[in-house]
Parts: C-alpha cells; structure tokens; sequence
C-alpha cells in the first residue's frame, strides 16, 4: 500500500462518514393542505369491541351518564352535538409484540410500549415522546377531531389482552346523523395495527392523518460530547415509489407535493420505526416539522409528521407499522422497509446493489452465529473470510505499487534534472516508461481498481455492524458486555470529547494496531517528515471517530488491521527486513555519535 493508497483510503474514509451522517435535506416546499381547525368537538359515542377468535362474541357499550351542560362551537360536523361532554377514558390492548394505549379522546392512540427492546432491566419502552398529542390524530375537510370524547361504560375493564384476533370500533355520532368510524385490529403476533375510518351521513373531500407525538428512542443516550458521530438515527422516512427517502430536517419541510406517490411514510430512531403504510400508492403529501423538546443533549430530535390527500370514498384505510428494524423480518414485507437500515445513492444504483451487498454480509454474520452462538466470534470470523475474498485483489494491487516503486529513483532523478522545463520532463517520464514496458495509465488502473472493489465491501461491513439491532446486547468476552455500545471498563475517569463515558480498551487496541499498519505501509518512503505526518494522521483519525463506536464495528477494525499487519509481513519480506536493518543502522550511527562526544570530553 503505497502514499496514494493511504491518502485514498483517509478520504474514502472521511467521505463515507459525511455519507452516512448526513442526509441532504430537500428544498422546502410550501405546504397546500388545509390548515386544521381548532373547533372543540365533544359528543356522546360509542366503542364496540369485536373479538373474531372461534369463541366469537361482541361487547356493546353503551351511553355514558348525562353531565352539566356546556356550550359547543359550531362546524361542519358538530353542529348539532347534544349539549355535554364525557370523561376521558382509556383502553389498553396487548398483544406478544407490543401494548397500544387507546384514548376516547380523538380515538387516538395515546402510548405504545414494545416489547422487544428491553433495556437491561428488563424495562420495555416507549414509543410515543409526547403521549398528549399521540399517534394518528384525524381531521376530515379542515375540522380537527383531536379533542373529541367517545363514551364507555363505567365497568368496562380497561385492559385486554389479545389472544387471537381484536377489532376495536370506535363512533363518533351527533344526533343529526353524522357518522364517523375508528377500527383498530390487532392480531396476537403481528407488527401491524390495521386502521379503518369511515365517514357515515356526509361525505368528506380531504383527510389530514397526523403523529404529532413524535418518536422517542429506545436507547439509552450516551453522556459528554465527541468529535464523531453518535451512531443514533431520527429521520422522517417514506417510500415515494422511486425510492425510499431518510430526511434529517431542521425545519418544517414538505415531501411529494409535486410527483411521486406515498406507499408509506413514518419516523424512525436507532433499532425500531413506526409507519403509515397504504395497501397501493396515494398521491398524499408528507408534512414533518422538528418538535422542540429532546431528551438529552445528545438527542437528534424527533419530529410530527402528518399525512394529506383527497378523500376518494368513504373510506380511509392503512396499517399503522410497529418495525423493530431487522433486516429479514423488514424485509419479508416487500415495499423496502430494509432501506431504512441501509441505504444507497440512486444515481449510481447502490440503492440496490449496496443494500444487497449489506444484506448479503448480514446474512453471513448471522450464519456464523448459528454455528457458535457468539456475535464477537462470528464479527472476526466475518472479517477473516471478507479478507481472504478480497486477498487477490489486495495482492493486486501490491504487485502494481512494487512495479511504480522500482522506477522511483529514477524518476526523482528525471524531476530535479528537468524541474525548470515542464515538457522535457514529461517526454522524459514517458520514454523511462517505455523503456520499462509499464504502462502507466494501466499501472494506476490496476493498483487503485482492486482498492476500489474493496470499498463497498468494507463500507457495508462498517455500516450494518453499527447499524443491526442482531448486535444489541450481545456479549462477547470478559468486559465487553454489549457490542452495540463502547466497551467502558472504567467510567470513574474520562478524556472531554474523546471518552467522555469513560476508559475503554478496544479504541486503544485499534489506535496501536492502525498506527503500524500504516507505519509499515509508509516505510519506503524517504521523505522522514511525509512518512511521520502519514503515520500518525490515521490512529488520530479513528481515536477521534471511536469514543461512540459499537464494541462490535471496533473489534472488526482491530481483526482487519490485525490481517493486514500480517499480510504485509508475509508478502513483502524485503521491505519488513530492509526496514529492520534501516531502523538498526540509525541505532548505531546515533550510538556512535554519542560515544564520540564523550571521547571528546
């Protein structure tokens, strides 16, 4: 690996995390759906729950107690509401995969808690940031049903568990007619919650759905700041049938207003998303906008979202995603919900072609694990056959900076005789490579393509061992507990910016072992000061980006080090002895100058 080859690789490197860390935010747009009002919408209702198992049967609630009167403002739909309002109430729902809280206020969903990303307590979390304003608020033609209060009755139980199939309905009613239907089905194992709203008595021509509560993350934030990136996602995410599109907004933003079609659109954080997802393509509007509040200082943000179109029927229907992001249960769906884990530039086609590649190397991770029940082992095993794979190409590419190296000498000597006249210089370059038989457009061609092949491999390897939720509290050996996060063994003490958690030992272990990989890859060069600068700027680099890093993307760093120390070793002899001897006779030249000052004395 000569000069060229590190200098590539650094700003392949820098590159790759500007790539992944940040999204190119679109132009705004100017938002066209109506603005919703704010009228207080309050009316006695219903909720019918209807279990469809084998024991079929149907819970029918009805009216709650008449309270005091109160004045009610007028609209399109609540103009002749009786004149009181109902308590609150709320219905929680379980199935093996999550708990939905549902809210008679607006039948919305007020909370959801999933199950499958337990902290280390035990402890499931939320979803939901802001549980006031919820998930899938509804407005039809302008009139927000946010605040409007269906009835139960008193003695309903307020908890159930789904044991095969539930259908909760929910209706808001006036006594002139108007009808307004919420469906919530659940099924006992199911990411989806399917969601029906029908408009019964009038006919509406807009809806504008809305998840104004946000997201919140499911892990735990870590402390201090850094110099790299953080390793946590919060985007607005949706499917606009070219593609699937990962926003980081900083401002109110509209998407697909112009072209395209929304199959699905959401938020999403580290491990998990949650989307609206359409049975076909709508031609509906994405509106997102940052909330204010954060968890932490190192929180991204979370953002409400709403959905917009014309009202084709009189019927508004969709599934509500619950997606724990891993890769082959995401993908089972079909409509590239594995994109979000992973992602590509369509001008080039590596929305499909890396993803693949990222999938494909997943895939064999977890292959490895099904043989030894480890994901520490099955990273090294990982990373030991990606570099076998890879070896022609690397010895490839060592062959062709060999033949470049051998010409150096001569032309140094072509450029200080011809430094002052540029054209003489050059013939000069051109007649040594013809005297040599090298072609040096080919030459290039063959030491950087093999580097070239090798980057989407590694870049994928990079991406998904920060990315796969597989890795999240998984043990490997001794101190590190959970590759998803730093290997801290120390937290007493800690460096401001570097390793503000606390002293871990693999980021030292990948410093050591990158700073001579690239040493002994910069050994023939003769400038001392160019091959000092080169050998300290890479260790500096990845100390700097590895406070954050997951234990797992760190151990892979160190074992792919490890394999190229070693490689080097084995196929450049010459240069690990000539370097040896260089290194020996410095010693004694410095040595004899020092016995020769005392004889002085």
């Amino acid at each position: 690996m000569n000069k060229n080859n590190i200098i590539g690789m650094i700003l392949i490197f820098i590159i790759m995390i500007w790539w992944m860390f940040s999204m190119p935010s679109p132009k705004p747009a100017t938002e066209n759906v109506p603005a919703a009002q704010t009228e207080k919408v309050e009316s006695v209702g219903k909720i019918e729950i209807l279990e469809k198992s084998e024991t079929e049967k149907e819970i029918y609630l009805g009216k709650a107690p008449s309270l005091e009167p109160v004045p009610v403002a007028d609209s399109s739909l609540d103009s002749a509401v009786a004149p009181f309002v109902v308590v609150p109430y709320e219905l929680q729902v379980e199935t093996d995969r999550f708990i939905v809280t549902l809210s008679n206020q607006g039948a919305k969903i007020k909370s959801i808690v999933v199950k499958s990303l337990a902290d280390s307590t035990g402890k499931f979390p939320e979803l939901i940031q802001d549980s006031a304003a919820g998930a899938l608020s509804l407005t039809f033609d302008g009139v927000n049903l946010d605040k409007a209060l269906f009835t139960f009755k008193d003695s309903l139980t307020n908890k159930i568990i789904v044991e095969d199939s539930l259908t909760v309905a929910f209706t808001f009613a006036d006594p002139s007619g108007k009808k307004i239907h919420r469906l919530y089905s659940f099924t006992k194992d199911g990411s989806a919650i399917g969601q029906k709203n029908i408009v019964d008595g009038f006919k509406a021509s807009s809806y504008k759905l809305a998840l104004n509560g946000g997201m919140r993350e499911t892990e735990a934030f870590p402390e201090g700041k850094t110099f790299g990136a953080n390793y946590f996602f919060s985007e607005v995410i949706f499917n606009n049938t070219y593609g699937v599109e990962r926003e980081m907004i900083t401002e109110k933003e509209t998407f697909n207003e112009e072209s395209g079609k929304i199959l699905w659109a959401g938020l999403r954080r580290k491990y998990i998303a949650m989307t609206v997802q359409f049975a076909s393509p709508t031609e509906a509007v994405v509106v997102a906008e940052p909330l204010k509040e954060k968890v932490s200082a190192a929180d991204p943000g979370t953002f409400k979202l709403s959905i917009s179109d014309d009202m084709r029927s009189d019927t508004l229907a969709y599934d509500f995603m619950v997606l724990p992001l891993e890769w082959a249960a995401v993908k089972e769906y079909g409509v590239g919900y594995e994109k979000i884990i992973v992602s590509g530039w369509q001008w080039c086609g590596a929305d499909t072609w890396f993803v693949a590649i990222c999938g494909f190397l997943l895939w064999l991770l977890k292959s490895f694990y099904s043989i030894i029940p480890n994901y520490g082992i099955a990273i090294i095993l990982l990373t030991i056959l990606v570099r076998l794979l890879t070896t022609p190409l690397t010895l490839k590419q060592l062959r062709s900076s060999k033949e470049m190296a051998k010409l150096k000498p001569e032309l140094d000597e072509i450029n200080v005789k011809f430094r002052a006249d540029p054209q003489r210089r050059q013939a000069a370059i051109m007649e040594l490579y013809a005297k040599h038989k090298i072609n040096p457009l080919a030459s290039c061609t063959g030491g950087c393509f093999p580097l070239l092949l090798q980057m989407p491999i590694f870049f994928g390897l990079f991406i998904i061992l920060g990315r796969a939720i597989e890795l999240r509290g998984q043990p490997f050996v001794a101190w590190i507990s959970d590759l998803s996060q730093s290997d801290v063994i120390f937290s007493g003490i800690s460096i401001p910016f570097i390793m503000p958690q606390g002293i871990a030992i693999l980021p030292l272990i990948m410093v050591v072992t990158t700073y001579f990989q690239t040493k002994q890859s910069m050994s023939a060069m003769t400038d001392p000061a160019q091959q000092k600068m080169m050998t300290w700027m890479m260790p500096a680099m990845m100390f700097l980006f590895s406070a954050v890093m997951p234990s797992g993307l760190v151990l892979y760093w160190i074992i792919s080090n490890i394999w190229g120390i070693v490689q080097y070793r084995l196929v450049n002899p010459q240069q690990v002895a000539a370097a040896k001897a260089k290194k020996a006779q410095k010693k004694k030249v410095i040595d004899a100058e020092i016995i020769s000052n005392k004889k002085k004395k």
